[in-house]
């Protein structure tokens, strides 16, 4: 394997994210147990997530309009304005939350920089994705930052156009199988998978991958091992 170009997701790849949304999640079930039983209400505002991805993409602020219409559906249209309050500031203490990286990502960072161009690559809001970049202190490792608005193939091959990369000459790294591997993998790129201990149901499958292009770490610290 010997990239030109080494991508990172940021979420849950370079620092925590998922745990501060099963948080607020657990949040929004407290507000309406009364309605509906957790699991139930999770299920909703999955189902609600989902079909508003083409309208609202990823992100903190789509998932807040996604609980407010959950919210919606469970009150029958009857939620007062504190209620509509009360899952906004959900939503602003997510936007909030401190970048704690995860182990070891900044010693891997310095030991590759200089040697490969590194990007990161990652979905969500682009605020607030640059904030979180920011606070973490790690962005001067970084050529290029992308914010896509999904991670589709096209989305991938988009991106190494701009970057002015073949596919045979990217590896992207990720916690996620369906957004950070397999898509790069269908273009002719590399991938390695990274999981996380906690991971959205949207993005999990339900099959093994094997490909020639595609590798399986515990952690990131073993990147520095392959390449």
């Amino acid at each position: 394997m010997t990239p030109k170009i080494i991508a990172f997701d940021a979420d849950d790849t370079l620092w925590h994210n998922e745990p501060y949304f099963d948080e607020a999640q657990e949040r929004f079930c407290a507000l309406f147990q009364d309605y509906a039983s957790s699991q139930e209400i999770l299920g909703l505002i999955l189902n609600h997530q989902v079909k508003n991805l083409p309208l609202y993409g990823f992100g903190i602020k789509a998932f807040t309009l996604s609980m407010i219409e959950t919210a919606l559906q469970l009150t029958n249209h009857q939620i007062s304005g504190k209620g509509i309050e009360q899952i906004i500031a959900i939503g602003k203490d997510l936007l909030q939350k401190p970048v704690e990286l995860l182990p070891n990502v900044e010693s891997v960072l310095q030991q590759l920089k200089g040697k490969y161009k590194l990007v990161v690559a990652t979905k969500g809001d682009l605020k607030d994705q640059h904030r979180k970049l920011h606070d973490s202190g790690i962005g001067h490792y970084f050529h290029h930052i992308e914010v896509l608005s999904d991670k589709t193939e096209l989305d991938y091959e988009k991106m190494l156009g701009r970057l002015e990369c073949h596919a045979e000459d990217f590896l992207m790294i990720g916690n996620s199988l369906k957004s950070d591997v397999l898509p790069v993998l269908n273009i002719g790129g590399h991938a390695i998978h990274i999981p996380y201990h906690t991971t959205w149901e949207y993005e999990k499958i339900d099959f093994e991958i094997q490909h020639k292009n595609f590798k399986a770490l515990t952690n990131i610290e073993t990147l520095l091992t392959i390449l």
